[in-house]
């Protein structure tokens, strides 16, 4: 088999491995962690005029570290917490722990004193390896 006969098969061959690995570290992670969504709980700590909430948000999945999670969080005004904690984006768009990663089953919380504001995560990637 002449070399230019040889290149092809082997490119083949290490797309192939590629793609095995992908599905195989990456992507068959990620779909088991898809049952496993970040979910917000919201209680209030303080019953004053403000009350004050502490709002959790954790990583479900036991496997892969969960990133970028992005909240609908209304008219959530940035003056009420620190931007590292959770920064506005627009309405309706907020982004906690400035996009990095809550490690596998790890909880993130922050405290803001205002009447509740409905929240709940609405995109997120896994990050599997």
């Amino acid at each position: 088999m002449t070399m230019q006969m040889q290149l092809p098969a082997l490119n083949f061959l290490w797309i192939s491995l590629t793609l095995a690995s992908l599905f195989h570290h990456g992507w068959a992670l990620g779909a088991k962690c898809d049952m496993n969504s970040p979910t917000l709980q919201q209680t209030q700590v303080g019953f004053g005029n403000p009350p004050i909430y502490m709002v959790e948000v954790q990583n479900n999945c036991p496997l892969c570290p969960v990133i970028n999670i992005h909240l609908k969080c209304g008219n959530f005004s940035q003056s009420l917490v620190n931007p590292r904690l959770l920064k506005v984006l627009a309405y309706d768009n907020c982004v906690i722990n400035g996009g990095l990663p809550l490690a596998p089953s790890q909880k993130f919380t922050f405290n803001y004193s205002h009447p509740k504001f409905l929240m709940r995560p609405t995109t997120w990637f896994f990050q599997c390896e």
